[in-house]
């Protein structure tokens, strides 16, 4: 059975980073690609970034470029997100999801109908 738990969230004033954690367990950790994506109060599920099953590249959303940095482990079987100078707009529950080998490129990695499995998520919010 798969599972993917994210740890890392909390509260923090604006400027602050986090770095939140994905644990998998249950698959081939390399062969999937894996994307983080939030939901805030209110809103619709939104994509984040996403990191390719080799680690090599990433592919991050517009309104994070520049703050938020995905890497992986592939030994520890973990994904992180590190976010930077946060901001209360990034206030959200951020989840992991895994996709099988997809092809990476912005429209497949963002479209979250893409992956197949997901954690249940880890409340980061940003008080002004």
């Amino acid at each position: 059975q798969v599972h993917l738990v994210e740890s890392g969230g909390g509260l923090v004033q604006a400027g602050a980073s986090l770095r939140l954690s994905c644990a998998a367990s249950g698959l081939t950790f390399d062969d999937y690609t894996m994307g983080w994506f939030r939901q805030a109060p209110g809103k619709e599920r939104s994509f984040v970034g996403a990191i390719s099953w080799v680690g090599i590249s990433t592919i991050y959303a517009d309104s994070v470029k520049g703050r938020f940095t995905i890497s992986r482990d592939n030994a520890k079987n973990t994904v992180y997100l590190q976010m930077n100078n946060l901001r209360p707009e990034d206030t959200a529950v951020y989840s992991c999801a895994a996709d099988y080998r997809g092809r990476f490129y912005q429209a497949r990695v963002s479209n979250a109908a893409e992956y197949v499995y997901w954690g249940q998520g880890t409340q980061v919010t940003v008080s002004s």
